[in-house]
């Protein structure tokens, strides 16, 4: 979108939910049915919409980019969100949300879509879209159906995961069922349509299918298993195609006590291959483990993940709040994947401080300081080192600010990325 990118995702809504209409009729014919006897006080539907509650959120922030053998990227954007959230009517409530991200100035900078490859990368693309527009069903309280455009987050997010560190979050347009049964839980989704972060430009059709299963038997061990069917089509991108796959894998995670100190960790295997609509034929492994210790404002994590490559391909999450891992500086992105050909090892130790200070105007604090070092999973090549730093804190319960860098340091030669530094700074308001 050389224009600006300044697209209403009108067409993709009715071609994304149309395919849930059904689905979306049954439940609500259900709902008025065989659980009216369950539903809250009465409420007709205009006193649902009436005693809803308004969405509005405004984010201004800037981003400074200087990237080896591009030009330094300068982005200082704004996004606002505008909403309304139904009360509950027959078990139901809906919710409708707008989202805008505006370049308060020029836009000097590659958002991938706009064509100036010349620039530092930020993806922050202008675009007005519909953010949201879905209809949950909580017919009681051990289940809840969300038909329609709407958030994912599973777990860490390392699979599933809305990238709300972005300026345009991607949501999704899907069926989904959550199920909590005491101590199991399940969550399940159908997958019409991804709206990723880079305007509608690079959305892509999706026939996927995701479970997520759970046990917790004590605080000290919870169990998950997680089946991920991706399959994703759009002709006239065959690389879209090839991030098609079947993933599924366990994770073991828990937290105890030992006087004081506060001990979590979690531990994860995954095994990938091709699928559905992929050219591609592979078979690629990923692994993880973490331990945090947390002693009152301080906490110390040493964290350790492994995805294989093959050399031509390496191990994806295409769906996953890709910011979150290997590192803040988003250097081994490329094309929705965030490692090499030959895989990536990433070694990283965090240290997160929360003072319990608190004046008038400045309170909520929180300081962190995280150090990566990466190789290749394959060759065992140096791929280089990343500094993460993080302050944040509030102004007022409702105004929240942040000043973020991360510093990417690489050995110069392929498959390494290009050194990059990034500073952000950006506040965020909540109605």
């Amino acid at each position: 979108m050389a224009d600006g990118g300044k697209a209403v995702r009108g067409t993709t809504t009715i071609r994304g939910i149309a395919a849930l209409g059904g689905a979306a009729s049954i439940a609500m014919i259900t709902a008025g049915g065989a659980y009216a006897q369950a539903a809250d006080p009465p409420l007709d539907i205009g006193a649902a919409i009436q005693k809803g509650t308004p969405i509005l959120e405004f984010r201004p922030r800037l981003e400074l980019v200087d990237q080896t053998g591009r030009i330094d990227a300068e982005a200082f954007t704004a996004r606002t969100r505008l909403g309304w959230q139904t009360a509950r009517w027959n078990n139901l409530q809906a919710t409708i949300e707008f989202e805008d991200v505006r370049q308060l100035g020029e836009e000097n900078y590659d958002t991938n879509v706009n064509g100036k490859t010349t620039f530092a990368q930020v993806f922050d693309p202008d675009v007005t879209e519909l953010n949201r527009l879905q209809v949950v069903w909580t017919p009681d309280s051990r289940f809840t159906a969300t038909l329609g455009r709407q958030r994912i987050n599973l777990d860490d997010q390392r699979f599933i995961g809305g990238v709300a560190w972005r300026q345009d979050e991607q949501t999704f347009d899907a069926a989904r069922f959550d199920a909590d049964l005491g101590r199991f839980d399940v969550t399940y989704a159908y997958i019409a349509h991804v709206n990723r972060i880079f305007a509608e430009a690079q959305d892509w059709d999706s026939n996927s299918h995701i479970a997520n299963f759970s046990y917790a038997f004590a605080d000290p061990l919870k169990v998950a298993a997680f089946v991920y069917a991706l399959d994703f089509t759009k002709p006239t991108t065959p690389g879209v195609r090839n991030q098609s796959n079947l993933t599924y894998g366990v994770k073991a995670s828990g937290k105890q006590w030992f006087g004081a100190v506060n001990v979590a960790y979690a531990a994860s295997y995954a095994t990938q291959s091709d699928h559905g609509e992929s050219l591609l034929d592979y078979d690629l492994d990923m692994a993880s483990a973490e331990v945090t210790a947390t002693l009152e404002e301080f906490s110390g994590r040493i964290s350790y993940e492994t995805l294989e490559g093959n050399g031509a391909r390496g191990f994806s999450t295409p769906l996953a709040t890709l910011h979150a891992f290997q590192g803040w500086s988003d250097a081994f992105i490329v094309n929705g994947v965030k490692t090499t050909v030959d895989g990536i090892n990433d070694l990283n130790a965090t240290v997160t401080w929360s003072p319990r200070w608190k004046w008038d105007y400045l309170f909520n604090l929180a300081f962190l300081a995280r150090y990566h070092d990466f190789e290749a999973e394959r060759t065992g090549a140096d791929l280089g080192s990343e500094w993460n730093l993080q302050a944040t804190g509030a102004i007022t319960p409702r105004l929240s600010w942040l000043l973020k860098f991360a510093d990417y340091d690489g050995p110069g030669v392929a498959p390494a990325p290009a050194d990059r530094t990034k500073v952000w700074f950006g506040f965020e308001w909540k109605l």
